[in-house]
């Protein structure tokens, strides 16, 4: 006996949503753009475009923007996604700080902050008061867009997250497991779509939909700050892998019996490349008695105070950076072999060093990628830098508007 499957298929509805995410990703791509050539390039014919076209007005998704004269027939009239269609409330729960983003349509920034806190205050404090700030740029997006509408909400954290529930299952720089953020902000907002996700993941999509990935297939983001991270991101999607954990570049091994990682592993990258392995060796350096500019500071350096070290000359600065480098090099050089990309980005803290950093990162790259490989590839800097993740969570919420329009 058959029995009948569950499964949505192509009705006319269904049809219809996925030519609305056509017209919608077009006018991302190449807007100011006319009916008639979202006609051409999407394949639709006019009368569709048109129809599809005065839906998404309706939703205050797009707008006219004015009229352009061709040489050739009547002046078109063009389109453009609509600003101020609604606004979007992304933040990052960092190792040590909050910082929250409140944009329109566009992501441009309508309301930001950023807030430090202790390493050692309890999650639940932390949460409180992200949730407070959420809550502040909510208000904020409702003043300046009153008759519009919240979009989303997204949040980033620097660990494991579980995709189906949004449970953070396990954030070793923050010292945090088992944290249902998801539930938690969906409490707080029952009716707004909800995205948690890891902060590498976000800061990636970010720079592919709104910064310096645009324009590529294939993207290595890597972020080394407080830790290290990773994300790949292929045709505009986050690989996430089986369990949806993929891109935890940080963890790969490269000393077996190297310094014990906040993972629990040793060896891990992260303990190479990240902003405390760069201090804790300069640190050492210092304490051995080796000659800098770097020994008149207080103890609490920062990875700054090395950069600028570095900018005035200083020998130990500059052997720190590269050697930072190079290990990055000896790490991205294998991921190119594997991945293939066609553009790797760095991002985080450590992309403020990029001056010091990218010739020994290129060097190892040219020394131990296939060659192939290489001529393939642009190694560059994030553009949204610190902000990346924030960002990203801001992408995140527009992709999904862009994905099924109608549910908004």
């Amino acid at each position: 006996m058959l029995h009948r499957r569950s499964v949505r298929t192509g009705d006319q509805a269904l049809v219809r949503e996925i030519n609305l995410s056509l017209i919608m990703n077009c006018l991302h791509q190449r807007a100011p753009i006319s009916r008639a050539d979202l006609a051409e390039i999407t394949g639709l014919n006019k009368s569709t475009v048109s129809s599809l076209v005065t839906e998404l007005i309706e939703r205050r998704f797009v707008r006219e923007v004015g009229i352009t004269s061709g040489s050739v027939g009547r002046p078109s009239v063009q389109l453009e996604l609509n600003p101020q269609a609604g606004y979007i409330v992304s933040a990052e729960i960092g190792v040590g700080f909050v910082s929250v983003f409140c944009t329109n349509f566009k992501a441009e920034l309508l309301w930001r902050y950023r807030e430090s806190f202790a390493v050692e205050a309890p999650h639940s404090a932390i949460l409180s008061r992200t949730l407070n700030l959420i809550d502040e740029a909510v208000a904020e997006g409702r003043d300046q867009l009153p008759t519009r509408q919240l979009l989303g909400i997204a949040v980033g954290v620097p660990g494991l997250i579980d995709q189906h529930d949004g449970t953070l299952l396990f954030a070793p720089n923050l010292r945090w497991r088992d944290v249902p953020l998801r539930p938690m902000l969906q409490a707080a907002y029952p009716n707004v779509q909800i995205t948690v996700d890891n902060e590498a993941n976000l800061a990636a999509l970010g720079e592919c939909i709104f910064g310096a990935g645009q324009h590529y297939r294939e993207v290595l983001y890597i972020s080394a700050g407080v830790g290290v991270g990773g994300a790949i991101v292929q045709d505009g999607q986050i690989f996430r892998g089986t369990a949806g954990f993929a891109g935890e570049l940080g963890h790969m091994t490269m000393l077996p019996d190297g310094e014990l990682c906040s993972c629990g592993n040793r060896g891990c990258w992260e303990t190479l490349v990240s902003q405390g392995a760069i201090l804790r060796a300069v640190r050492r350096a210092l304490d051995e008695g080796s000659p800098s500019l770097l020994a008149a500071l207080p103890l609490e350096l920062t990875l700054q105070d090395v950069i600028e070290a570095a900018r005035d000359g200083d020998g130990l600065a500059l052997t720190i950076l590269t050697r930072a480098g190079r290990d990055l090099g000896l790490g991205i050089a294998s991921l190119i072999n594997v991945l293939n990309p066609d553009l790797v980005l760095i991002g985080g803290m450590i992309s403020f060093a990029d001056e010091f950093i990218l010739p020994p990162i290129m060097a190892e790259i040219q020394q131990r990628a296939f060659a192939w490989s290489v001529k393939a590839t642009t190694v560059a800097v994030a553009e949204y830098a610190l902000n990346a993740c924030v960002m990203g969570g801001v992408a995140a919420v527009y992709q999904a508007v862009l994905s099924q329009p109608t549910t908004y």
